[in-house]
C-alpha cells in the first residue's frame, strides 16, 4: 500500500513539476525580500543618524562634514585657539577624540575671542571642506596661507554670524563685561510676565540671578520650562528708554514691578527667540 502511494506521488510530482518549481522560486524570492527588508535598515543606521542643517555639535560637523557640506549650521562651543587674524577653532572636550573645527569669519564684522576660556561662542555659517583659494574667491577674503596649512582639505565653517554665548548666570553676575555686545544665550524659560517679557533660569552659577529678557517683536509664543536660544544685545534696565523705543504694552503694575526688581540689573533685548536644539 505504501509503495503504491509513493508511485502515485512520484507520477503526480512529475506531471506538475513546473507548478511546484514556480511556487518554490516565488517562496524563495519572498523570503529574500523579507530578509533584505530586515537587514538593510540595520546597515543604514549611520546614514539615518547624519544630522541635518540647524543646531549641531562640533563632533557632528567633524564626523559628517560630507553630508553637511553646503548646509548652514549653528554650533555653540568653546573656542580652542586663534588661527590668524580672522579665524579660530572650536571644539568640545566632552567628545573625546573630536578634532577642532576651523571657523573663518566671513560676517564682515570683527570678532574678538573671549579672554575667559569657559565662555562659549555661537557660530552660524556654511560647512565645507576647506580649500583656501576657493574660500578667498567666493567670500572676497584675503587669508594668509601659512595659518591654514594644517586645516586645508578638512571640515570648516565659513561664518556669517558669530556671537559670545555665555550662560545667563555669567551675564547677571558680571553684566559690565557684556553690555552693548551682541550675544547668543541659551536657557530655560521661567517667570513669563507677558508676551514680551520673561526670564532665563540660572541654576549653574552660585550667587547668580535669572536673566530678564525683553522680546519687543515676539513671533511665536514661548512656554514655561522651554529651552530657547535668544540672540540680541545686553543693556542696562532703563524703563524710559524701552518705552520710547518699543511698543511693549506694559500696564502700570508690570512697569512698577519690573523697575523695582531690575532697575540695577541687566536686561537682554532680543531680536530673535527660538526653540533650541542645543542643551543649555
Amino acid at each position: 500500500m505504501v509503495r503504491v502511494r509513493s508511485e502515485k506521488l512520484f507520477v503526480y510530482f512529475s506531471k506538475n513539476k513546473g507548478v511546484f518549481m514556480n511556487k518554490f522560486w516565488r517562496f524563495q524570492s519572498a523570503l529574500v525580500l523579507a530578509l533584505m527588508a530586515f537587514i538593510l535598515p540595520a546597515c543604514s543606521n549611520d546614514e539615518a543618524n547624519v544630522p541635518g542643517a540647524g543646531n549641531v555639535t562640533t563632533k557632528e560637523v567633524a564626523n559628517n562634514a560630507q553630508a553637511l557640506a553646503g548646509e548652514t549650521v549653528t554650533v555653540r562651543s568653546e573656542p580652542k585657539g586663534k588661527v590668524g587674524p580672522t579665524s579660530f577653532t572650536v571644539g568640545d572636550e566632552k567628545f573625546f577624540g573630536s578634532e577642532p573645527i576651523v571657523v573663518i569669519n566671513a560676517s564682515g564684522e570683527p570678532f574678538t575671542l573671549p579672554a575667559d576660556d569657559d565662555i562659549e561662542v555661537q557660530v552660524t555659517g556654511k560647512v565645507r571642506n576647506l580649500v583656501l583659494a576657493d574660500v578667498e574667491k567666493e567670500y572676497n577674503l584675503k587669508l594668509d596661507p601659512q595659518y591654514y596649512i594644517e586645516y586645508e582639505n578638512k571640515p570648516a565653517i565659513i561664518a556669517q554670524s558669530i556671537a559670545l554665548s555665555p550662560d545667563p548666570g555669567d551675564i547677571t553676575k558680571n553684566p559690565e563685561k557684556y553690555y552693548n555686545k551682541r550675544l547668543a544665550v541659551t536657557g530655560e524659560v521661567e517667570d513669563i510676565q507677558d508676551a514680551n517679557t520673561f526670564t532665563l533660569d540660572e541654576e549653574k552659577l552660585f550667587g547668580a540671578t535669572d536673566l530678564l529678557v525683553l522680546n519687543p517683536k515676539p513671533k511665536t509664543a514661548i512656554k514655561d520650562d522651554e529651552v530657547v536660544a535668544v540672540t540680541g544685545v545686553l543693556r542696562p534696565f532703563v524703563l524710559a528708554e524701552f518705552e520710547r523705543e518699543y511698543e511693549l504694552g506694559w500696564d502700570l503694575k508690570l512697569k512698577q514691578k519690573l523697575e523695582a526688581e531690575y532697575k540695577t540689573k541687566p536686561v537682554f533685548v532680543a531680536d530673535s527667540v527660538y526653540p533650541s536644539a542645543i542643551s543649555d
